[in-house]
């Protein structure tokens, strides 16, 4: 054993491979550095990330896109279909041009109008009773004796455009036409009679200026 070798704490000489004793040997990793031959973990997974991102997101735009222009369409379409039949009474001027005395307490009222500049028409639907009905048909100048029993007097054009079901098989109707003079309303009435005491009454008033 050399001096060196006795005295506490004093360095090791290198050995005969030229390698210290206290070194890191072959093979072995350095504090806090990479494994040998391992270098950085792989980041595919990463980049096949991004890569779906790119291609999921730009998609999820084209879908949201699709489906707001679908509910689009039928919103519109939906609007087009309000433009029908509103509930409640027509005004009193409109009762008045189109003739059309639509009786108190009545239930289900509903009215449309149409303007041009060759002919305007009120479409009016109204439930009543059978005084109602009478004083309807009294105030128009007919009565009950002018409805022809299964007649139905709204034509095909007229009742889709409001929706009505009018000449349904399987109903008791009754109708009527009341033809007056220009520039007096023309008036199509048609009653369904399926519960006498509460008949429901179709009118089309057509006005020609």
């Amino acid at each position: 054993m050399t001096a060196a070798e006795q005295r506490p704490g004093a360095p090791m000489p290198p050995a005969a491979d030229g390698r210290h004793p206290d070194g890191p040997t072959s093979g072995g990793s350095t504090p806090g550095g990479s494994t040998s031959g391992g270098g950085r973990p792989s980041r595919r997974w990463l980049k096949a990330v991004i890569v779906f991102l790119l291609i999921a997101i730009p998609a999820g735009y084209l879908v949201i896109s699709a489906i707001q222009s679908r509910n689009g369409g039928e919103e519109k379409a939906e609007a087009a279909s309000a433009k029908g039949l509103s509930a409640g009474y027509p005004t009193r001027v409109q009762r008045r041009i189109y003739d059309v005395p639509v009786p108190p307490h009545s239930k289900k009222v509903a009215f449309y109008e149409t303007n041009s500049w060759k002919v305007s028409s009120l479409y009016v639907q109204f439930v009543t009773d059978r005084d109602g009905l009478d004083s309807f048909l009294h105030r128009i100048g007919a009565g009950r004796s002018a409805l022809d029993k299964g007649k139905v007097t709204i034509t095909g054009d007229q009742a889709k455009k409001v929706g009505w079901q009018v000449g349904e098989a399987g109903h008791d109707w009754a109708g009527m036409e009341l033809k007056q003079k220009d520039p007096q309303p023309k008036l199509r009435i048609t009653v369904k009679f399926d519960n006498p005491a509460h008949p429901k009454v179709y009118v089309v008033s057509t006005v020609t200026p």
